[in-house]
């Protein structure tokens, strides 16, 4: 067993080293030997060939054809395979292996045995440095599956660098993609609840799914509309990505997608539709919409998280054997340029009560009053046909009022929210709190201030300032101005709950 290609050189045996002959066979060797040596044509001369051998790099650079049948360039595997068309190593070894390649292939075969280099960069530990097993910074990949998975351990991997770059494998960013699978996971694990009571005729229609064209994704509902949209954008951008080698931003697209996109609007959304809530659009609707949105982002995402992906796919409506073969998907040539903008509308006034409720500390389950007003007539009719999502998603009381203008018989202390120009949200100070037991919580909140407040002040007016270090004493005063200021808060807001108290007769 030769570690490389032995050296091509002979010496003549009981002879000088130093005389040596390179041929590319023994007898070439014998015939040069010969000569140098003035002996007959047919002289026995014996040999020694070197027992050294070149480089691994030399026997490494002729990989990309010597191992497809060369120097038989008539054979098949030669034939289909050479040249290839990706090389992608890491950047420390350009110049060992990557460079020997093109020049062997190009010099052995005539041909370039690659068009793109891909150059991905080093794996380090989460400081940054090199790992090596005399400072004990090796991660062992296969303890990093047993903890974290393959697939988080793949995500971590493709999305945490640019081409070149090296990448500082922390257990954090593992987390973090774990996490992300985790929520595929519970995406997928809704989708297939779903379709749990749905027909074979149904599922067969959603196994063989073409892509939505623009006409048929108009006669949707606003938010199926809208998520349909995003997906067809997400097909576009990771597609692009992926042919320019950019795998991390195709990674990060992907989650932002599934996390932002999928599951924390369409998901909750689509919950006022599959569990029957009063004026939601049809059920049926939301359920092919959901198949067809998942079982297309599971085949984006499988280069990234193949073994996940590969289970979550078998489950779903699909065709074929596997979502390896799976055709890639691809998005109709149009592209839906209003629907983002309609949907915003709906997304801005959920998150300006969200941010309400949690301004004025409003019971996480406590519905409240509010009269929507959107002076747009196109606007209003959106959010009507979207009022049982909107109720469900900002936990509205659901007699709550939709109005093409502001109410005018408004208590003076109401909420006035400006979600954009044209769209407000109008919130009776009565419905959001409840004055008695919030003006008990800040009742004791501020005796608690107090005490905590006098026992600081009795600190900085003793000996404490002159004895203790100077950063001491001033983390003391600025943690007692910050307890002056939460205490003027607190006084404002108890005058604010007093004045909206109920006067006793």
């Amino acid at each position: 067993l030769w570690w490389g290609h032995r050296i091509p050189v002979w010496y003549v045996e009981g002879g000088d080293d130093t005389q040596y002959f390179v041929a590319r066979s023994e007898d070439e060797a014998r015939t040069k030997a010969r000569e140098a040596l003035g002996l007959a044509a047919d002289a026995d001369v014996a040999l020694r060939q070197e027992t050294d051998v070149l480089d691994t790099w030399f026997s490494s650079g002729l990989w990309p054809f010597s191992t497809v049948g060369w120097p038989d360039e008539s054979d098949p595997s030669y034939q289909k395979y050479y040249p290839t068309a990706v090389m992608e190593t890491g950047h420390d070894i350009l110049f060992f292996w990557v460079a020997r390649m093109m020049m062997l292939g190009i010099e052995m075969t005539g041909k370039s045995p690659f068009h793109t280099i891909y150059l991905h960069g080093l794996v380090r530990d989460e400081s940054g440095r090199k790992m090596s097993k005399t400072v004990g910074n090796v991660v062992d990949p296969l303890d990093v599956v047993k903890d974290y998975g393959a697939d988080p351990l793949r995500y971590t991997l493709v999305t945490g660098t640019t081409p070149g770059q090296d990448v500082n494998l922390s257990m954090d960013r593992l987390g973090a993609s774990r996490n992300f699978m985790n929520k595929v996971w519970q995406a997928g694990k809704f989708v297939l609840l779903c379709l749990e009571e749905v027909g074979g005729a149904e599922l067969e229609a959603m196994a063989g799914a073409d892509t939505m064209g623009t006409d048929e994704t108009a006669a949707l509902p606003l938010a199926e509309r809208w998520i349909v949209g995003r997906l067809h954008a997400l097909e576009r951008h990771v597609t692009v990505q992926l042919e320019k080698l950019d795998f991390g931003e195709a990674g990060r697209a992907l989650y932002e997608f599934l996390w932002n996109d999928f599951a924390d609007w369409y998901v909750e959304l689509a919950k006022t539709r599959t569990y029957g809530h009063e004026g939601a659009p049809d059920a049926a609707v939301t359920r092919r919409v959901l198949a067809y949105c998942y079982e297309r982002f599971v085949r984006m995402l499988h280069p990234v998280m193949p073994y996940a992906t590969e289970q979550l796919w078998q489950a779903l409506p699909h065709t074929g054997v596997s979502v390896m073969t799976a055709p890639w998907p691809e998005p109709p040539a149009e592209v839906d340029a209003e629907v983002d903008a309609r949907f915003e509308v709906l997304q801005a006034v959920v998150r300006s009560m969200r941010n309400a409720r949690a301004e004025y500390q409003v019971a996480p389950g406590k519905r409240i009053p509010a009269t929507v007003v959107a002076t747009d007539a196109g606007a209003l009719a959106d959010l009507q046909a979207e009022r049982a999502a909107l109720c469900f998603l900002a936990k509205l009381d659901e007699g709550f009022e939709l109005a093409a203008e502001a109410p005018t018989d408004v208590a003076d202390d109401a909420v006035r929210l400006v979600v954009r120009d044209g769209v407000s949200v109008v919130l009776p100070m009565s419905g959001l709190v409840d004055v008695e037991k919030e003006t008990e919580r800040l009742t004791k909140q501020a005796a608690k201030l107090d005490k905590s407040l006098g026992q600081l002040e009795a600190r900085l007016s003793s000996d404490f300032v002159n004895k203790a270090p100077a950063k001491v004493v001033d983390a003391a005063k600025a943690e007692a101005e910050e307890f002056r200021a939460q205490r003027e808060q607190i006084t404002a807001r108890l005058a604010e709950l007093a004045a909206m108290a109920p006067v006793s007769s």
